[in-house]
């Protein structure tokens, strides 16, 4: 495992140095922050194709944000959060615009939230999805034997569980090992129990079935490597479920990299993939560079690094 920490600004510097940067529609961020992301990705160079059905069903449909020209790319599977209750993958085009700008066939989905589904519906929605990806990505000039699963949040629990439990995506034919390159957790819930809300126990339960929804729980050796990214600012996620993950990981003697954005909560780490935040919070940049490397023609298997962490 790896730690790795930066100072960055706080959240208050951050919105004041985006209200520099973009006066004029410094008030538009604060009413629709997310709206004015996406604006700003309207500039990027990509092609998208939006409500794909990977499914039958409402929920299951997804976006493909592909570089120009892209032939045998990497392929990210993003999951976005929501407290497994809520989310749209049209409010994350800043994140796929992000990635098909650096080269990357980026395929966003949505999935099932509660109440409609509990765990582990919006998991095997997660596999489906991801079985699609492998059989169409050469479509949109993605290679799928480059394949990377990533996600924000409850999406980063989603794509964990698929990365490290092995049931759920051997349902859809495909082999965790074989198939994914690699992890990408962005503020993720991994070893979160005991539940404190209600709803979430209604989500994650019975009680006795809590423990089967750890991600945690089914680390085991030759799991991918993973890109373990956290703010020590998260308020809503604890950052310690990325660094015990990732201490989890290296015990098996595989490779986990946990990098804490000193200052950053939930929300900023994501919006780093916006050109607005890129300067403040390099999240884009450091995942970027995991995926080049773990997507490599030749990539090699690291051994379990420690460093200390800075508190």
């Amino acid at each position: 495992m790896r730690v790795l920490w930066g100072r960055y600004p706080t959240r208050a510097a951050l919105l004041c140095a985006f209200l520099l940067l973009f006066g004029g529609i410094g008030l538009l961020m604060i009413l629709s922050p997310v709206r004015v992301l996406n604006a700003v990705a309207l500039f990027s160079r990509y092609g998208v194709v939006t409500d794909i059905a990977y499914a039958p069903g409402p929920r299951h449909s997804l976006d493909i944000y592909a570089p120009p020209s892209a032939h045998a790319a990497p392929v990210v599977v993003f999951f976005y959060g929501g407290n497994w209750q809520e989310g749209d993958k049209a409010i994350y085009r800043f994140v796929g615009a992000a990635l098909a700008a650096r080269g990357i066939v980026a395929v966003i989905p949505n999935y099932r939230v509660y109440p409609a589904v509990r765990f582990p519906g919006f998991v095997e929605d997660g596999a489906l999805a991801i079985r699609w990806a492998h059989d169409h990505a050469a479509s949109f000039g993605g290679d799928p034997s480059r394949l990377v699963l990533m996600g924000h949040s409850a999406g980063a629990h989603i794509a964990a569980m698929l990365t490290y439990d092995r049931q759920w995506l051997e349902a859809v034919k495909l082999d965790p090992d074989r198939d994914v390159r690699g992890l990408v957790g962005l503020a993720g819930p991994y070893d979160f129990l005991p539940l404190h809300d209600d709803t979430l126990k209604i989500i994650f339960g019975p009680p006795g079935r809590l423990p089967a929804s750890q991600p945690i729980n089914y680390v085991e050796s030759g799991a991918p490597p993973a890109f373990l990214a956290t703010g020590s600012a998260d308020g809503v996620v604890d950052p310690g479920n990325a660094t015990r993950l990732a201490r989890k990981v290296a015990s098996e003697g595989d490779t986990a990299t946990v990098k804490i954005y000193d200052g950053i909560g939930h929300r900023v780490l994501i919006g780093g993939f916006a050109a607005p935040l890129r300067p403040f919070v390099p999240v884009l940049r450091d995942t970027v560079a995991f995926i080049d490397t773990v997507t490599g023609v030749s990539t090699p298997v690291a051994a379990p690094v420690f460093a200390a962490a800075h508190r």
